[in-house]
């Protein structure tokens, strides 16, 4: 079964809007725990406009599921992620002013920088993921780095799908093919949703894991927090 770990910073952004503590991060994290979510995501950016320093630390010990810290990784964001130690850290290539992530990494331009990376995430013990689109050449240049998986960039897919599915999931399909050879783990987030979720699992069955969390946060102020996740994991089943 793929894995869904829950992008909590848009909960984060909801709670510094009014500068108090409401939501409370850490109880959504234990709550979608608790909803059956495999994992939880976060995003520490430069700025702290969601998910924060403090937060990574106060949620590292009460994460009881797989804990996946993501971001551009600065040597600030390396010192943080050395200490805090989490099961996996995803390399996204986002600039300090990134309103999202846009997407992955050249890895043949970074190459050299990436590997370095990978090498201290090992070395502190850390799974690693890096964040790339389709291209296969891409791909095979990121096993190179010695990385754990890779993370597909799905906001093409979510673009292309109401057009035309099979046409939308076919470089994912073939992406996750060339990094299975080169045996690579493969996850995928961004975009993805109850929308376009079962379809993009059903081509994609040996997908180790999606990290959702725009669309999960928006679908639970319908459903509800619980509601949704049980939806979620019901596209990742079967």
């Amino acid at each position: 079964m793929t894995n869904l770990s829950v992008n909590i910073n848009k909960i984060a952004t909801l709670r510094n809007a009014r500068g108090e503590n409401v939501p409370d991060l850490l109880k959504v994290a234990a709550d979608c725990e608790a909803f059956g979510a495999q994992g939880i995501t976060v995003h520490p950016r430069p700025d702290e406009r969601h998910v924060r320093r403090d937060d990574v630390l106060r949620l590292r010990p009460l994460v009881t599921t797989e804990f996946n810290i993501e971001g551009n990784p600065t040597e600030q964001f390396m010192e943080l992620v050395l200490m805090v130690k989490p099961a996996q850290v995803t390399l996204v290539p986002d600039a300090e002013d990134a309103l999202t992530s846009s997407a992955g990494w050249d890895v043949k331009a970074h190459f050299d920088f990436l590997t370095s990376i990978v090498d201290r995430l090992r070395a502190g013990g850390i799974r690693s993921s890096i964040f790339v689109g389709t291209d296969p050449d891409n791909i095979r240049l990121a096993a190179k780095t010695g990385t754990d998986r890779v993370e597909l960039y799905t906001k093409p897919y979510a673009d292309l799908y109401p057009l035309d599915p099979a046409r939308a999931v076919a470089p994912f399909v073939e992406a996750a093919e060339v990094a299975h050879k080169c045996g690579l783990g493969v996850n995928a987030g961004h975009d993805l949703s109850l929308v376009n979720l079962r379809y993009f699992h059903e081509h994609l069955p040996r997908l180790s894991e999606v990290s959702i969390g725009h669309a999960l946060i928006c679908d639970a102020l319908y459903l509800g927090l619980e509601e949704t996740i049980h939806r979620y994991l019901a596209c990742l089943r079967g």
